[in-house]
């Protein structure tokens, strides 16, 4: 019976003869290896200048780095089949088979993102350097990557946003046309010619800096409201977002121009307050609790307003 001292020695000796009789497979192997990396790089770099042909940079950065990772993978699998000649490829699929069911089941949510990202970019319901809002986020679109889109906010901050929710959920381009529509309302006397206000303000628009004039721009009567006639002021600026705000600062502040040099005034709020212990003795019974009015059995005798207007004017 051999002792233990010489059992551990030849498990040694078995196992160095063994790495030494597998030198030749680890070194295939590692070419193998290489050759499949510097296959991805190049898979990679034919896939972008293949998209870069056709301005789809974008698509071409997603495929370009799936299809580098794809032969990175299938590398490995050479490379285990090379130093493990036990092991027959279709085990490594079988057992990859089953694998990628439970990788599937595990990674649902990126692999869900990367097919949105690469549906988005494929259809391309917006651009890079388009501006978007989506949920409470509106910035301009960065890049999109395999599993977020990434948008600069005009406050300067980073927002990713799930590819999934882009591509299921509705959104707004804002810059998807060349020029976008603002608009203000603002409120006019009773007194005063709606007519005569609406061509001052479409003339004083056509001459504020930034507002385009095709479509031209355009004023109206809208509706009755409790202090004046409301009219609505529309114009149209290039869709950019620094292009708009700057407008409309320059827009409103016209309008308040023009309607001052017509001679139009601009209502304010009207508010009218009810004083209940001025009121007639018609007004009801007097010993109920309502608003402004204590309850009691002895209320205040009613006084009529235009004796509380006397009594201060002869203090006065």
């Amino acid at each position: 019976m051999e002792q233990p001292e010489q059992l551990a020695t030849s498990k040694l000796q078995s196992m160095v003869e063994g790495f030494f009789w597998l030198l030749p497979n680890i070194g295939i192997g590692l070419l193998v290896l290489v050759g499949f990396w510097i296959g991805g790089w190049v898979a990679r770099r034919a896939v972008l200048f293949a998209f870069a042909r056709r301005h789809r940079e974008d698509l071409g950065l997603l495929l370009g780095g799936s299809a580098r990772w794809a032969l990175i993978v299938a590398g490995f699998l050479v490379f285990a089949t090379i130093i493990f000649p036990s092991v027959k490829p279709s085990d490594l699929l079988a057992t990859l088979g089953v694998g990628s069911l439970a990788v599937g089941l595990a990674f649902r949510d990126i692999l869900q993102n990367w097919f949105s990202g690469l549906m988005i970019l494929y259809s391309r319901p917006f651009r890079i350097g388009d501006q978007i809002v989506s949920g409470s986020h509106e910035g301009t679109v960065e890049r999109v990557e395999a599993r977020a889109t990434l948008i600069k906010t005009y406050d300067g901050q980073r927002v990713l946003i799930p590819n999934s929710n882009l591509y299921t959920r509705s959104i707004t381009v804002r810059t998807h046309f060349p020029v976008r529509r603002s608009q203000c309302d603002v409120t006019i006397g009773y007194g005063d010619d709606p007519d005569a206000a609406v061509s001052a303000l479409v003339q004083a628009l056509a001459r504020v800096e930034g507002v385009v004039s095709d479509p031209p721009p355009d004023a109206r009567a809208w509706e009755f409201a409790d202090s004046g006639v409301v009219l609505r002021v529309r114009w149209w600026t290039e869709s950019k977002r620094n292009r708009v705000v700057a407008a409309q600062g320059r827009a409103v502040s016209a309008i308040r121009n023009a309607l001052r040099e017509a001679g139009v005034d601009i209502a304010f709020p009207t508010r009218m307050v009810l004083f209940h212990d001025q009121t007639e003795e018609s007004d009801g019974d007097r010993e109920r609790q309502r608003e402004g009015w204590p309850a009691g059995e002895r209320p205040p005798a009613p006084r009529h307003l235009n004796e509380l207007t006397l009594r201060r004017s002869g203090q006065d």
